[in-house]
């Protein structure tokens, strides 16, 4: 009876060993990816895809530049109210950032098209002054891994994703013009 009891807390004791083996080797390996993937997020660019502009042509996002200053590329939807919410805020100071440190938005609606003709009555009634195209394909959507909206990029001067959010909330912008200041040297 005793050779049973020390055989099961044996067993016990190495399903113990074998559980906190387990732990380390998940937590090391979920901390190489994360590492991974931030060293690479410097590194992702705009991807080359085809969107279309507001007059139905087709234009490919490698062509999307601006001097060599940053862009943001934001993700959003007619149908998404807080990606409306979003570029809405950001409309009220966009052409302040624009003066202090020459970024330019790119708003890509993912609108499907069965929702893409309201893409340009909302873009005319908010009166927003981005460039605006439509992934009604959803191609850049998924070069860009892009799962919800809004997500939110933010591009250097040579088109290296630097930074990027998803969701909304309420002071977000400022976070994003923070970013875009440190980007230029505004710190």
């Amino acid at each position: 009876m005793l050779s049973i009891v020390a055989y099961l807390l044996f067993q016990w004791n190495e399903k113990q060993k074998l559980n906190r083996m387990k732990t380390l080797t998940f937590t090391i390996v979920f901390s190489l990816i994360a590492q991974l993937s931030i060293a690479q997020l410097g590194e992702f660019t705009m991807p080359s895809v085809n969107v279309k502009d507001l007059n139905g042509t087709m234009v490919n996002t490698k062509s999307f530049e601006n001097d060599g200053k940053p862009m943001i590329i934001n993700f959003w939807a007619t149908w998404c109210m807080p990606c409306k919410r979003e570029l809405n805020n950001i409309a009220e100071v966009y052409i302040d950032w624009v003066e202090e440190t020459g970024v330019k938005l790119i708003a890509v609606s993912i609108d499907d098209a069965r929702s893409e003709s309201r893409v340009i009555p909302y873009v005319n009634g908010a009166a927003w002054d981005y460039e605006i195209y439509i992934d009604s394909n959803a191609d850049l959507k998924r070069a860009m891994n892009v799962n919800n909206v809004p997500h939110t990029f933010l591009l250097d001067g040579e088109g290296n994703v630097v930074w990027q959010h998803n969701n909304y909330a309420p002071g977000d912008e400022e976070e994003l013009y923070n970013q875009v200041k440190a980007l230029v040297g505004m710190d």
